[in-house]
């Protein structure tokens, strides 16, 4: 595992962190710059965090805090506040 690759876990954890203390603002900054980090060294985002991130606003997103999830045929659909819906299949 590189140097940018603990650091992207070491700021995922953070910005989880931050999101369950209600700590909004801090946990978006956590994300970009997991974002920045992962795209400057050409290393991917764990899974997980891509999952539970907005891609438009960098929330990290809480179901039924800051996002709405709905099951449909075959996916789960993430909604955040901004209005960015993600999907994935079910596992």
């Amino acid at each position: 595992m590189t140097i940018a690759e603990e650091r992207i876990e070491r700021l995922a954890s953070l910005a989880r962190e931050a999101a369950a203390e209600c700590h909004d603002r801090r946990a978006r900054e956590y994300v970009r710059l997991a974002r920045r980090l992962a795209e400057r060294n050409r290393v991917s985002l764990p899974e997980q965090f891509k999952r539970f991130t907005c891609s438009d606003c960098d929330s990290y997103l809480r179901p039924g805090k800051n996002a709405r999830v709905r099951l449909q045929e075959g996916h789960v659909v993430l909604t955040c506040d901004c209005g960015a819906q993600k999907r994935h299949p079910y596992e």
